[in-house]
């Protein structure tokens, strides 16, 4: 299939001019984020900021050694994050590859919690227009409502935007009524001016969410690419009145940092943005950490980490 063979949603704009996206001060990008990461946050607000950030983590298992048993207890785990703990929220999702998708939509059956699948040939998107799209319908039959694609970065380093934009319309027309979030594989793209860019060609292609990394590439999400990204949002939405939501991932595994994010994301975004539904933190290892942490402001110390499950 073709990009030209593209058809076009409802209401989706044409490939942005991307000559005319403005150019990231770096120096201003870094200096805003040492400022954000000397907020002092005191104990109230602190474990506040540490139960929303355990309702925004989409908790994830993307390795080649994923089993159902081990599907099944990563869903136990989003169901019962410490029944020692009453009160606590339960994570946003649970985030699978495709043939896990129904596993887990057994496991999570009765609970308020959203099922994310990577799709598109996860993690390279090395692979035919076909065989992302079919990947996609495959996650979304099997119980998915929500999708992480990644992007062609082959594609877009070479310029191609026009394919890249295509791509994206396709699989949003492929996730019916399944959230898309768009990966650029921030690692991968070198400078904060092509995250800049990669973030207005996601959104101006449809993406419900804009996501840093697939977690398989170093580096992945930074509070820079981050930062630069909410920008990017707050600019899209004072031009079209769309909100597009946020989904840093890979390499944010404890509570301190998530607290600098939830910062950043007040300060840049504001509070309509402060909720699962436009905010996610992709992670696997850092509930343990936000747990430990609200255990120690409830009792005044640390659990052994062995009172946690890895998965």
């Amino acid at each position: 299939m073709s990009s030209a063979s593209v058809s076009r949603l409802p209401g989706a704009t044409r490939l942005p001019d991307l000559s005319r996206v403005p150019a990231v001060d770096e120096v201003g990008v870094n200096e805003r984020v040492a400022r954000f990461q000397s907020r002092s946050i005191k104990a109230k607000a602190k474990i506040e900021g540490l139960k929303l950030t355990l309702s925004m983590i989409d908790l994830t298992t993307l390795e080649g050694q994923d089993t159902p048993g081990k599907v099944q207890q990563l869903c136990q785990k989003a169901i019962h994050l410490h029944d020692s703990m009453p009160g606590l929220p339960h994570v946003a999702a649970v985030c699978v590859y495709p043939t896990m998708v129904s596993v887990a939509k057994d496991a999570l059956e009765g609970h308020d919690i959203n099922i994310a699948s990577v799709a598109t040939a996860f993690p390279s998107g090395m692979s035919s227009l076909d065989i992302k799209l079919n990947d996609t319908r495959i996650a979304v039959d099997a119980g998915a409502n929500e999708i992480d694609m990644v992007i062609s970065r082959g594609a877009f380093l070479a310029g191609d935007y026009q394919l890249v934009f295509d791509e994206i319309v396709a699989v949003k027309e492929a996730c019916g009524d399944a959230h898309l979030k768009v990966i650029l594989e921030t690692g991968e793209l070198g400078t904060l001016d092509r995250v800049r860019r990669a973030s207005v060609l996601a959104m101006h292609a449809g993406a419900d969410f804009i996501k840093t990394s697939t977690g398989k590439i170093h580096p992945a999400a930074t509070m820079q690419v981050t930062l630069t990204m909410l920008q990017a949002i707050t600019d899209f939405y004072y031009e079209t009145g769309r909100m597009v939501g946020m989904k840093p991932a890979g390499g944010i595994s404890s509570a301190k940092l998530a607290l600098h994010y939830l910062v950043m994301l007040q300060e840049t975004l504001g509070n309509a943005w402060m909720t699962p539904e436009w905010f996610r933190f992709g992670a696997s290892s850092l509930a343990n950490d936000v747990l430990m942490q609200l255990k120690k402001q409830e009792t005044g110390v640390y659990q052994s980490p062995d009172y946690f499950s890895k998965d």
